[in-house]
């Protein structure tokens, strides 16, 4: 089989990665396969995938296939179909990255973030800074930060007279656009990671109508200081749908510091929420804890800025975070991209004592050697799929499923996959095989993935991995449907 159609320098790149030479790829592309799994004639692909394929208009040269048994027990896969061509997986990265830090930082892995006094506390108030040190917490979201602040006034603290200073320099990452990847900057999923990553970077505006008052009123969470924030929207005319509420709104959301709505707001809609990321997310965190402590009636009279901690200081209060499992369970479930991504940069963070993108590539990579193989190493940039870049193939994903479903933590690992037709971003897939599989979806612009564990009607347990790159990938879900649905058809006795 030749080699896939990935532009050159991420065929080199994948290439440089697992140590073989361009050369002797191009003769024998067959040792990028996992040594774990048994070669085997690839048989036609079943019927009705097929027959999907065909009313998606998709070629079949289109897709990647491997379903083998969860055991590895040396059985020949039941379907394989090009299954050592890197594909690109979309969100389905994630599996990799989740497993990666169950594997490595083990499920009961905790973030803590340190609160240090820069002065003695005197009559309430704190004579000097306080320094807030973020080491990654993906879910450091307003309700704990809440608490923590209401934990320092407790403790004596009702005034700043210092400075709020951040330290985020556990993370070292370049500035971020929030619009490269696809031009939709406000979406919270294009937030960047952060050492100090305040309830994801995203402000929840949520809409309340008075009918009397004919007026929407708009609360919004977090509370973020220095923020021009429109406090109400007119209703719109009495019997007007609630349809297409935001672009009814006329939101202009693109200028720092200021929200403003032009439009109006349906009262049929009742209440609802929209979440959007600010334009100025590098200062995110610095308004949302200036806020917060200003609601709580603190009293500040320095500025919020970045910095670090000096040397010497104890933690006069230590927050800590949800265990790793309960992140990967809303990682996988909800596909959250942004603290896939703080995992990922976690990892980087644990292995050099700094989370940048090529620390963290570095551990995956490692680690992948150490426990999956040197041979179909993925190409990994953000850990999260969010990327154009990010290969893998179905050969060595199954394998490392393989793994997972052998390993202390399997536990935990299944239990943050969607249940086809029940939870997560499954929960509204229409397939027969309801109820019957732990699956990962990912979908980009050119790709659509799934793969995880499908439980067949004979009793077995079978690893699904299935990889579409084409133009029209986004009409692949049917094809996926039928595909999970054929594993878990499997009548034959074991």
């Amino acid at each position: 089989m030749p080699l896939p159609s990935v532009p050159a320098r991420l065929r080199a790149r994948f290439l440089a990665l697992v140590g073989i030479p361009l050369s002797m790829a191009l003769c024998a592309p067959a040792v990028l396969a996992a040594e774990a799994l048994p070669p085997s004639a690839a048989p036609a692909l079943p019927p009705a995938v097929t027959a999907a394929l065909a009313r998606a208009q998709l070629p079949a040269d289109a897709l990647s296939v491997l379903v083998v048994e969860a055991e590895p027990r040396g059985a020949k896969p039941r379907l394989s179909w090009q299954p050592e061509r890197p594909m690109n997986p979309a969100s389905v990265m994630k599996l990799v990255t989740t497993f990666a830090a169950l594997d490595q930082l083990g499920p009961a892995y905790t973030w803590r973030t340190p609160f240090y006094f820069g002065g003695p506390v005197q009559a309430g108030v704190l004579r000097g800074p306080l320094y807030i040190q973020g080491q990654g917490d993906p879910r450091l979201v307003m309700e704990r930060l809440w608490l923590a602040l209401r934990r320092l006034q407790a403790m004596g603290v009702r005034s700043i007279e210092g400075d709020i200073v951040l330290d985020r320099s556990a993370f070292a990452l370049a500035a971020h656009d929030p619009g490269l990847f696809d031009g939709e900057p406000l979406r919270p999923y294009n937030v960047a990671p952060d050492a100090l990553l305040v309830n994801y970077k995203s402000l929840v505006m949520g809409f309340l109508p008075d009918v009397k008052g004919g007026l929407a009123r708009i609360q919004y969470d977090p509370p973020l200081a220095g923020m021009a924030l429109q406090a109400s929207v007119p209703l719109a005319p009495e019997g007007t749908p609630c349809g297409d509420w935001h672009t009814r709104l006329q939101a202009s959301l693109e200028l720092p510091g200021r929200m403003d709505f032009a439009g109006s707001y349906p009262a049929a809609c009742g209440e609802r929420n929209w979440s959007v990321a600010p334009v100025d997310g590098a200062r995110f965190a610095a308004r949302a804890i200036e806020g917060m402590w200003r609601e709580l009636g603190g009293q500040f009279g320095g500025v919020v800025r970045d910095g670090r901690v000096p040397a010497g200081l104890a933690p006069a209060l230590v927050i800590e975070s949800e265990t790793l499992a309960q992140v990967v369970r809303d990682i996988n479930k909800y596909s959250n991209n942004v603290m896939a991504q703080q995992v990922f940069l976690t990892m980087g963070w644990q292995r050099s004592g700094v989370g940048s993108w090529d620390s963290a590539q570095a551990a995956l990579r490692q680690w992948w050697q150490q426990r999956v193989g040197a041979q179909a190493v993925p190409v990994v940039e953000n850990g999260a799929g969010l990327s154009r870049e990010e290969r893998v193939t179905a050969q060595g994903l199954a394998r490392m499923l393989q793994l997972a479903w052998a390993s202390p933590v399997m536990p935990e690992f299944l239990a943050s996959m969607p249940v086809l037709g029940v939870d997560g971003t499954l929960r509204r897939s229409q397939a027969r095989a309801s109820g019957q599989a732990h699956l990962k979806t990912g979908t980009l612009r050119d790709a659509s993935a799934i793969a995880g564990f499908v439980h067949a009607a004979s009793g077995r347990r079978y690893v699904l991995v299935a990889l579409v790159n084409d133009p029209r990938a986004a009409a692949a879900r049917p094809t996926l449907e039928a595909l999970v649905e054929w594993v878990a058809g499997d009548l034959a006795a074991r």
